[in-house]
């Protein structure tokens, strides 16, 4: 998402994240009104609605209409919807994760229950036992046989329980057996 797209989309959320424009924001949804009868409806003094009115028609989310003496504002529903299907496709918030590293939490998982390279715990979370696997898989090199007690003594080089791991790792479809060897399996593919 370039910059100014997501400086837009900001302005956007922080226009809307205001309780008081929401209201705004669904009263003139339904129906067209006046700053006094905003006023008068949110229980808030007519200045402060018009400063909420002001931010919302910077985005043009309202629009406004002379009537003698007094200024009539609606909902500009196009322009709610146009910013929707600019600002607000799943492509553009998938993007504002860009420089965000995918990998931190499990890096984090990985500092909180390792010391060096010996385990200090068995996670009791499914989803942090599961970065644990996979740092045991990376244990073992693809395309290589291993028999047992070859699995069991790389594994207890990191954790007394192999048996425990084998399984979990077996389980997990990260590591097969078959006539007493094992074998990893390529990250990301299941058996």
């Amino acid at each position: 998402m370039s910059q100014e797209d997501f400086q837009t989309l900001l302005q956007f959320f922080k226009a809307l994240a205001d309780e008081n424009r929401l209201k705004i924001v669904g009263i003139l949804a339904d129906q067209e009104c006046s700053v006094e009868e905003l006023a008068a409806m949110l229980h808030l003094k007519a200045p402060t609605v018009s400063h909420h009115l002001a931010k919302l028609k910077e985005l043009d989310l309202v629009e406004m209409r002379p009537e003698g003496n007094t200024h009539v504002y609606k909902l500009n529903a196009e322009a709610l919807r146009n910013s929707n299907k600019q600002l607000l496709p799943l492509e553009k918030m998938s993007s504002l994760v860009d420089d965000v590293e995918a990998d931190a939490w499990e890096r984090k998982v990985l500092r909180d229950f390792l010391e060096g390279t010996q385990l200090k715990e068995i996670p009791a979370s499914r989803k942090k036992r599961s970065v644990i696997l996979k740092w045991f898989a990376n244990q073992f090199e693809d395309g290589v046989l291993y028999k047992e007690s070859e699995v069991n003594e790389i594994i207890q080089c990191h954790h007394t329980d192999a048996a425990f791991w084998r399984r979990e790792l077996v389980g997990a479809n990260l590591m097969q057996r078959e006539n007493g060897f094992y074998w990893r399996m390529p990250l990301g593919e299941p058996a």
